[in-house]
């Protein structure tokens, strides 16, 4: 029996349930993959025990799953109020990564704002920014769906912005995520197919357009295509990742005897660590995250159609969207099915912010699947207005006419 003057507290339902152990699930083994892939190189170049970057994750892993338990419990309302603030230091940090002085420069790419171990990409802030402003935007004014011209303005115009800003510092792979996300987004939103077939389409041509700009972009495209044909040249990085594949076989070569992550494949920690997964852990490893993913898939859409608001049902889904696409993305790089991009595997990856936006949206999304805090507010309209008036004047005491009076008096 419930103590006197304590509500008993309703249990979370099975989704919630699901979502949490699938997210603390990756991060355990993507703890142990990030030590696994990196230790041996940190020792090699003389950084140490070789736990920098496993104590890094954990850091970032920490502060992250702090984010998500605050925004599992007391989170949705405040994202929705703060989502154009979000928005606007998203842009602002994609637009001070391309200052001088201000952006770091690593490997050709400037996308990280800071100094030292302490680094932030505003391209994933920017990721989960746009899903809050079109989950706000979409469930205010659904209407906007049914034309082309609602669509566009402003909700694909903002978001083709944040992408043009993403690629150009070049980050291919995350304005495909972004593109990817908005595309799911719309679809649980009721798009109609003709609309979504001609966005896909537009969109497509100025992604090849884009990728053949570029003579590294070209070589990419070429080398996904045939990466055999230049294996120690383009393809390398391809080439490796198959080969690490290949040697796991079916269970693995053991945690921690990857020969692949030593001496052949570059940045075996961040975006090709399921090649390394593959080979120390096999196909039965590589199952394993899938299986993990298809938890969150499947808790996160249940928990969209089940949510008692069009906000919490658009953010569940395009909360789910975000991390499937980016999970798919790396998936099929690494398997070779799709080119290069640079995508982290999510939970699993190193990687600070990718690690800390993540989180954060998975404790939206643990918000929505307890029953969410999302308050709704009335919006007046003539109707109401005139009804609220009505029951005024009826509640007030009637007094009698003076012709009432004398008809009574006689």
């Amino acid at each position: 029996m419930p103590r006197s003057g304590r509500a008993a507290r309703k249990p979370p339902p099975l989704e919630h349930g699901i979502l949490l152990t699938a997210t603390l699930c990756l991060l355990a083994g993507g703890a142990v993959m990030v030590y696994s892939a990196s230790s041996a190189r940190d020792l090699l170049a003389g950084g140490g025990d070789g736990t920098s970057y496993l104590v890094r994750y954990a850091i970032y892993g920490s502060l992250g799953l702090l984010a998500m338990r605050f925004l599992s419990r007391h989170g949705l309302e405040a994202a929705r109020r703060a989502t154009p603030v979000i928005l606007l230091v998203a842009f602002g940090g994609l637009i001070a990564v391309m200052l001088p002085g201000i952006g770091v420069e690593v490997n050709g790419a400037r996308r990280w704002i800071g100094a030292g171990p302490i680094q932030f990409q505003p391209s994933e802030l920017m990721k989960l920014a746009l899903v809050l402003y079109a989950v706000q935007l979409l469930a205010a004014q659904p209407r906007r769906v049914r034309s082309l011209k609602g669509i566009l303005n402003p909700l694909l115009v903002i978001a083709a912005a944040a992408c043009a800003l993403v690629a150009v510092q070049p980050d291919l792979g995350t304005a495909l995520v972004i593109a990817f996300t908005m595309g799911a987004l719309l679809v649980a939103a009721g798009v109609p197919l003709r609309y979504l077939a001609l966005i896909a389409g537009v969109a497509a041509f100025v992604v090849v357009v884009f990728a053949l700009m570029e003579p590294y972009r070209r070589a990419r495209l070429t080398a996904f295509l045939n990466p055999w044909a230049d294996a120690s040249g383009t393809g390398f990085q391809s080439v490796q990742g198959q080969i690490a594949l290949g040697s796991g076989g079916l269970l693995g070569q053991g945690l921690g005897q990857s020969v692949q992550k030593v001496f052949y494949l570059p940045e075996a920690h961040t975006d090709f660590v399921l090649a390394v997964v593959g080979e120390e852990l096999g196909v039965a490893g590589i199952l394993g995250l899938l299986f993990l993913y298809g938890m969150i898939a499947f808790a996160g859409l249940r928990v969209a159609r089940a949510a008692r608001t069009a906000y919490e049902q658009l953010l569940a889904a395009g909360i789910t969207s975000l991390i499937l696409c980016q999970a798919a993305l790396n998936t099929f790089t690494v398997l070779g099915l799709a080119p290069l991009t640079g995508v982290p595997l999510p939970f699993i990856s190193y990687g600070s912010s990718n690690l800390l936006v993540l989180l954060a949206g998975m404790g939206l999304l643990l918000n929505v699947a307890a029953g969410g805090q999302a308050k709704l507010r009335a919006v007046p309209t003539k109707d109401a207005d005139s009804s609220r008036d009505r029951r005024r004047r009826d509640s007030r005491p009637r007094r009698a006419r003076a012709g009432g009076r004398r008809r009574a008096a006689g």
